[in-house]
């Protein structure tokens, strides 16, 4: 059983600069809500309520965002707005919320390794909080039932264009199993679009096994040997894919990357026409557009 997830948050986010110069990327909003908080309650609806969010100084309002504030919920309920205190104090008790700060190398299996050294000897799950899914069975519970079938690591996938590939790690399939849970062998990391071993690209969700930590303690074991390198987290699932079973797990649903202006721009594109309120006067202005 999943209990734990990990949330990398302490990336600069330069892609979408000069926006997040001062608003962690994390914190967009997608809707009502920012990109971290559709994550958490993503991990919340599958059953995953203990979350250790891996940080940095810079991104204090991650934090302040599920605080409790006891003054604003008086103030609100003071004013008549007892709704919106309701959902000011539904956020502090959302989830189990453990805050760490990054530190080590760089590249995307550091957080991981931070967090897996509190975690202990258990899987877990880790999500970024670039990705908005819209899915009738969220992306969380899908990766953790693909976990529970495998007892092994877990990517998730979405099929690409070939053209994509440049931009993902692009899996090795060995096995459709059905259901679009497959067994892979390992990981190309941005393949020219020739060389794309599949048509599916990892789009950061993974359930992380001990035996993927202790790949991930062995690159930073020779990172310190050769200190210009990097420690990824898809480096550390390949290596581990050469001696043991590792699946990835098609994601059914609308996935909205966020990682970049365009994208984020068609993710709240999305999120505004879907929503049940506005959605519908927002469609309408587009038809007149």
């Amino acid at each position: 059983m999943i209990r734990k997830a990990v949330i990398p948050v302490a990336g600069l986010g330069t892609r979408l600069l000069p926006l997040t110069r001062a608003l962690p990327k994390e914190m967009l909003p997608i809707g009502d809500k920012p990109v971290i908080e559709h994550t958490i309650r993503e991990l919340v609806d599958s059953g995953i309520d203990e979350i250790t969010i891996v940080t940095s100084a810079r991104k204090e309002l991650v934090q302040r965002h599920f605080a409790p504030d006891a003054d604003l919920e008086r103030e609100l309920r003071a004013a008549g707005k007892d709704e919106q205190a309701e959902a000011v104090a539904e956020l502090s008790s959302l989830a189990h919320i453990t805050y760490l700060y990054q530190n080590g190398p760089y590249g995307n299996g550091t957080p991981v390794l931070n967090a897996a050294r509190v975690i202990g000897d258990e899987p877990f799950m880790v999500l970024w909080a670039d990705d908005v899914f819209v899915a009738e069975v969220p992306r969380a519970r899908q990766l953790r039932a693909a976990y529970e079938a495998t007892r092994a690591p877990v990517l998730a996938l979405m099929p690409m264009a070939v053209e994509d590939a440049s931009r993902y790690g692009v899996p090795i399939v060995e096995e459709d199993l059905g259901g679009g849970r497959l067994r892979i062998s390992g990981l190309v990391e941005k393949p020219r679009p020739e060389e794309a071993p599949s048509r599916y690209a990892a789009i950061g969700g993974y359930v992380v096994t001990p035996g993927v930590v202790a790949e991930l303690e062995a690159a930073t074991r020779r990172w310190h040997d050769r200190p210009e390198g990097e420690i990824y987290l898809t480096d550390a699932l390949h290596r581990h894919a050469a001696a043991n079973p590792v699946y990835g797990q098609v994601i059914d649903g609308d996935w909205w990357d966020t990682g970049t202006p365009l994208n984020y721009l068609r993710a709240q594109f999305a999120a505004a026409l879907a929503d049940p309120v506005h959605g519908p006067e927002l469609r309408k202005l587009a038809r007149e557009s």
